[in-house]
This record gives C-alpha cells, structure tokens and sequence, in this order.
C-alpha cells in the first residue's frame, strides 16, 4: 500500500499553532456563552452552524461530501464522541469547575492518548524521551495551579461530580481522537469534519430539548458573540486544524494541546482580563513548554507486525 505524502514542516507547525492559540482561547468563551446560554443548547447553536457551513464549503469549492452510510455513520460516531462526550462536558463543568482546575483535569487527555493508541493502534511506539515529556507537561500543570488547587480545603458536591464528569469526558475525547484516526482513511479530511461537526450538532440539539434548555436560555449580546468566536474560531478553524493534524501527526504529539491550552488560557486572561500571573505560574508555564518541545521532537517508531508478536519485547518496552 502507498504511503501518502508527508505534510510539510511549515505545514505541521502552522496547524499546531492554531490549535495551541484558538484552543486556549475557548476556555474563556465557553466560560462567558453558559453565563447565559445552556451548555447543550450552546454546544447545538456553535456545532450546527459550524458543520453546515463546513460540508456546504465543501461542496461549492469541489470537495466530495457524499460517502456511504456506513463511512457517515463512522464520522458521526467520532463527532459524538468529541464534541458531545469531550466538548458538552466540559461546558457543563465549567458552570461550577474553575476553570484552571477544569484545564488540569483534561490535562490527563494525552494518557488516556497512550494507552488507547496503544490498544487500538498498536503501530506507534512513543520514545522514553516522549514519555519523560508527557510526565514533565502534567508536573508543569500542577505547579501551573498549585495556589488553586491547595486553597481549597474541600470540593463540592456538585463541583466533584463535575471533575469527574472531566475525567470522563477527556476519555471520551481521546477515544474519538483514536477512532478517528483508526476510521476516517478514504474519507476527505474537511468533508469527515464536516459530518463530525454536523452530526455533533444534531446529537446536542437532542440533549437539550430533552433537557428544556429552550425554555432557559437568555440571547444575550455576550453569550452570541462568544458562541459566534467558538464558531469561527473553535470549530471551522481549530477543529479543522486538529482533525488535519490527526491523519498526518501520532496522536501522542498532537496530544499537546492539552498542555499548551492552559498556558494560553492563563496568559490570555492576564492580557484581556488583567488577571494576576504570580511566579507559580511562570514557572508553571517555562515547565509546560519544556515538555512540548520533549513530546513534539520525539522520534516515534512505527512498529510491523512482526515486531508486535514477541511478548518479552513487549513486556520490556
């Protein structure tokens, strides 16, 4: 079988970027739109626009966006997975979750990445230089909110089921992230989003009717606009760029995200908000790009089938 053409750096680097950037910018817009705006209404509003517009660009500019029922029904299972288990709960949570706590939490995304590429995978294997940069990236993270996190004598009920709603939820993520690198071969890497998006959209819709989000919602000029950034910014252009970088990049490495997402969370709120940067977070954020940059100049090794069959190898790995 032919290899497809690997992407260029400039091309790797640049959908990292607009991951990194708009990712850690959803925080605080999500944060802001469920002030006012019901979490699975919300999530419905942003992924059904987001994947409408998405296929509709895709057929007016040429793409193929009809696939057969089952390559459809796979996409929709992987946008399920992302954008309703890993997106709607973290929208949820963030009603009662801080949000740096909510961040540290998805933080344990890239080992849930590991273990499920692993299994599902089975064909890359993560240096010890990778696995050292994974460790670094979740020490970083809890001197990063350490002041926060050793503040607070007790959580809430309500707040404990919303962690671990989070725990839940980054595993759902990591799943669909697996699956649709396992799944989505043959399938136009926007089109597949597009369908991902859309079938996310219909799935929440669902849930908050159910819910009677409707008769609890308040449009308000701040809650639209930051449905409206979420939108362009989270959807057409970050999840674009993720879905991208899944079928070019091993999971380990664009498992990253989840450690430079806080960073740009914190560092954002310093900028727009004014909010205090203290030096556990400086040193919080120098340990997190550390461990980026052991992640992302990892060498992974691509394993055959033969090199999969001896169980001492494996034992010893």
């Amino acid at each position: 079988m032919l290899k497809a053409q690997s992407p260029s750096r400039f091309a790797v680097t640049l959908a990292f970027g607009l991951v990194y950037l708009f990712w850690g910018s959803t925080y605080l817009a999500i944060d802001i739109a469920v002030q006012s705006i019901p979490p699975a209404l919300m999530c419905a509003v942003r992924f059904s626009i987001a994947g409408v517009v998405m296929l509709a660009v895709c057929g007016a500019t040429g793409r193929r966006i009809w696939y057969s029922a089952r390559q459809i029904a796979l996409a929709a299972v992987v946008g399920i997975l992302l954008l309703m288990g890993g997106n709607l709960t973290l929208s949820w949570a963030e009603q009662t979750v801080p949000s740096g706590l909510a961040a540290l939490i998805i933080a344990i995304t890239p080992l849930w990445f590991l273990v499920l590429d692993s299994l599902l995978l089975g064909h890359h294997r993560i240096s010890w230089r990778g696995k050292a940069g994974l460790a670094l990236g979740i020490v970083g993270l809890f001197v990063l909110f350490w002041p926060e996190l050793h503040s607070r004598t007790a959580i809430g009920r309500r707040e404990l089921w919303a962690s671990l709603g989070l725990i839940g939820g980054s595993f759902l993520w990591a799943l669909g992230s697996v699956l649709s690198k396992r799944w989505q071969s043959g399938m136009d890497v926007f089109s597949a989003t597009g369908w991902q998006v859309t079938a996310a959209g219909v799935a929440n819709f669902s849930f908050a009717l159910a819910l009677g989000d409707f008769s609890r919602v308040a449009w308000t000029m701040r809650g639209v606009s930051a449905v409206l950034y979420l939108v362009v910014c989270g959807s057409w252009i970050g999840y674009t760029a993720y879905i991208w970088l899944l079928e070019h990049v091993p999971t380990s490495k664009v498992s990253t995200y989840a450690y430079v997402n806080p960073v740009v969370a914190v560092f954002l709120g310093w900028l727009i908000l004014h909010e205090r940067v203290d030096r556990f977070i400086v040193i919080g954020s120098v340990i997190v790009v550390l461990s980026v940059i052991l992640v992302t100049s990892a060498k992974v090794k691509e394993t055959t089938v033969a090199e999969e069959l001896p169980a001492v190898e494996a034992a010893g790995d």
